[in-house]
């Protein structure tokens, strides 16, 4: 497979960013999260799988709307109601596979590339030989809990009470917030510091991000606050593994819930890692995924 840089057009029109790294029969297809994120934290993934015994073809693409992919004007209503959908970017998933000749291959997705692979698994599982839930949940509830308890544990009183009433008065913009969601970033999210994931400037996503999300990890004000797929979960049958930070913003109990339902699945997780477990501590994760890729080759993976 041609290694680098490629640019599909979609059916639609729009241009994808993407590129393949590493050689390899085994092939990785790798999902951002965001919405509005970027392959940024997959761009080592060949390398870090090579160190652990696994040659494999990764190939990571940056989602629509995001980074170096085409990015529609989501202020037409129009282009919002087409395309900030969960069935388009999860049908963009399939699109993107088919134009690139992959099948039988590895599904990995962090965070919203998470939830995107839960739905992939359900929907378009024949295509997949594995499934990796890279810190995502399936009930959204339960994380939303998770973070207020998060703020609660980590901020004094005072501040929680200063940004809650930022987000009453949709006072994001605040600096004093944004100090505030930054403490809890470096707890949470990016833990090694300085991440090498913050950009000079923002090069776009942010639509996408604030349509699903809101204005950051610990408030969800967009369509991500109606995510359940809890009843979805045993239809997932190809070998699964979830992977999650030992100190992130997804609550590890909901984790452990859904190993329990889905079918072949195994929960892992990384000692010092945030949100971005692949980047807070690399040898971890990808030993982890290397062993659950191992397995599944040799057909000796099975439910821990």
């Amino acid at each position: 497979m041609h290694k680098g840089t490629k640019i599909i057009t979609l059916d639609n029109g729009y241009h994808l960013w993407t590129n393949t790294q590493g050689e390899g029969d085994i092939h990785l297809l790798a999902l951002h999260g965001g919405p509005g994120g970027n392959h940024e934290y997959w761009e080592d993934a060949a390398v870090q799988l090579q160190k652990h015994g696994i040659n494999a073809t990764v190939t990571m693409y940056d989602q629509l709307g995001s980074l170096y992919s085409d990015q529609p004007d989501y202020s037409r209503p129009d282009i919002a109601a087409k395309y900030l959908t969960y069935e388009y970017f999860l049908d963009e998933v399939d699109e993107v596979r088919a134009k690139l000749g992959l099948d039988n291959i590895y599904l990995i997705g962090q965070s919203w590339g998470g939830l995107l692979v839960q739905e992939y698994a359900v929907k378009y599982g024949q295509h997949l030989k594995g499934a990796i839930i890279s810190s995502m949940v399936d009930e959204i509830d339960e994380y939303v809990d998770h973070v207020n308890y998060l703020r609660e544990k980590t901020l004094p009183a005072d501040a929680v009470a200063f940004m809650k009433k930022c987000e009453a008065a949709n006072d994001y913009s605040n600096p004093q917030y944004q100090k505030y969601v930054q403490v809890m970033n470096e707890n949470y999210v990016d833990r090694k510091q300085p991440s090498k994931l913050y950009h000079l400037y923002d090069l776009g996503g942010t639509a996408v991000y604030n349509a699903f999300q809101g204005d950051n990890e610990f408030v969800i004000t967009g369509k991500l606050k109606d995510w359940h797929f809890r009843d979805q979960l045993s239809k997932i049958t190809v070998p699964t593994l979830l992977t999650f930070g030992e100190h992130e913003t997804m609550p590890l109990a909901t984790a452990k819930t859904m190993a329990s339902l889905i079918p072949n699945s195994r929960l892992v997780t990384t000692p010092e890692g945030g949100h971005h477990h692949m980047v807070d501590n690399p040898d971890v994760y990808y030993h982890n995924l290397a062993q659950f890729i191992s397995q599944v080759e040799n057909h000796t993976f099975n439910q821990a």
